[in-house]
């Protein structure tokens, strides 16, 4: 704990956008409750405009898939070592890991060896993938944070100190968003149909996915010409690529790329087509109806079905969340146009259905607002003992 007049440290390391959007949200509520705090290690552009400092590009660390690591391994693990020197010798009040299991837990296990106070934001999904692992967790971490209220339970059955904390994107969305005024924000036609197409945040995924995605587009705009897309893209390279294959796929397609403002361009939208992966809960808070397409590196596929690796019935979290495929999922070889775009144009003409699934996301989303960036603050301050000097931050 800090003595006198020294700032809170606080070391947190997010490796994707998706962990930036949480750690961008708990490193503000530790700051409405402690005005002098200070956060070092590795941040995306939400968390560097929410005053952290990052010692490395995070679009280095975004990598996903058994190969894709395989093939960054070496850069990857110098990173770890890095910032593991820097936070041993100028150590932390606390650090967070903010998801990235893969990466953080082993760093963490480092740290707290070495008797600094470690948290994990985002239960790894031990529930559903590698269970083996929370015997690695329970070495790791002094306290995780759990979003999802079926983890809590799990993680203490097994040892490892943990609360339920909600999830910070069910507070950050407000239960009714005005389409009509993301649409104006975001400068697209106010009238009309419009899908938003995401096919990932990383390079792989956009590779693998924007060409399925687009040529799925075209075919639902042949079906129905009224319809216009959107794609957000979180980086220029991601926009560079992206709109390379547009060209190529369908130089015609009224499709408007986008810079950023994912959430918005998801508000704007009637209908989602996405990649596995955070979007599907933004798009359930949201309350968009969503086709989910995703591919993986072919050994990774064969690896993780021939060892049976995934425990779970669904991939998307908002089928986990609903207990059901609300939202066609179509994976691998089943990601391809002339599967994706019947199920894209099945939600389009089908308003009951559409009415259905969005009163389904609007009950979820009320079960996951508990306040989660204030409540994991408190959990993280509790943990080292630090009293609270300023307010906490508004729901």
């Amino acid at each position: 704990m800090p003595e006198g007049g020294d700032p809170l440290v606080v070391g947190i390391v997010a490796n994707e956008p998706s962990g930036d959007l949480l750690g961008a949200s708990l490193a503000q509520a530790i700051r409405a409750r402690v005005p002098n705090v200070r956060f070092v290690g590795i941040a995306g552009p939400r968390m560097l405009e929410a005053g952290c400092s990052t010692l490395f590009d995070q679009e280095r660390l975004a990598v996903m898939g058994l190969t894709e690591v395989l093939a960054h391994l070496r850069e990857l693990l110098a990173i770890r070592a890095a910032l593991e020197r820097y936070f041993l010798a100028n150590p932390p009040d606390v650090f967070i890991g903010v998801d990235a299991p893969d990466f953080n837990l082993g760093l963490e296990r480092r740290l707290r060896d070495k008797g600094i106070r470690t948290v994990h934001f985002v239960s790894p999904t031990v529930w559903a993938w590698r269970p083996g692992r929370v015997r690695g967790i329970r070495r790791a971490v002094d306290l995780m944070l759990s979003i999802f209220p079926f983890e809590e339970t799990f993680l203490r059955e097994h040892g490892v100190p943990a609360t339920y904390v909600g999830h910070p994107l069910a507070e950050a969305i407000p239960l009714e968003v005005d389409r009509l005024a993301a649409r104006r924000a975001l400068g697209l036609p106010e009238q009309g149909c419009l899908v938003a197409v995401l096919p990932g945040s990383r390079m792989g995924e956009v590779e693998r996915l924007a060409e399925p995605f687009i040529e799925t587009a075209k075919c639902c705009f042949e079906a129905r010409p009224d319809l216009v897309f959107a794609a957000p893209m979180v980086s220029g390279r991601l926009r560079a690529l992206f709109e390379a294959k547009l060209r190529h796929c369908a130089p015609g397609l009224p499709l408007s790329v986008v810079d950023g403002h994912s959430r918005n361009v998801l508000a704007a939208a009637d209908c989602v087509l996405t990649a596995s992966g955070t979007a599907t809960l933004e798009a359930l808070l949201l309350k968009r109806p969503m086709v989910v397409g995703y591919r993986v590196h072919p050994i990774s596929y064969h690896l993780v079905k021939t060892l049976g690796l995934v425990k779970v019935p669904h991939v998307a979290m908002a089928n986990l969340l609903a207990g059901r495929e609300l939202a066609p999922e179509l994976l691998q070889d089943r990601c391809r146009p002339e599967l994706l775009a019947p199920a894209l144009l099945g939600l389009l003409d089908d308003g009951d259905r559409r009415r259905f699934i969005a009163f389904e996301y609007a009950r979820i989303h009320r079960e996951l607002r508990r306040n989660a960036a204030d409540s994991a603050a408190v959990a993280v301050l509790d943990l080292i003992g630090h009293p609270a000097s300023g307010a906490p931050s508004p729901c």
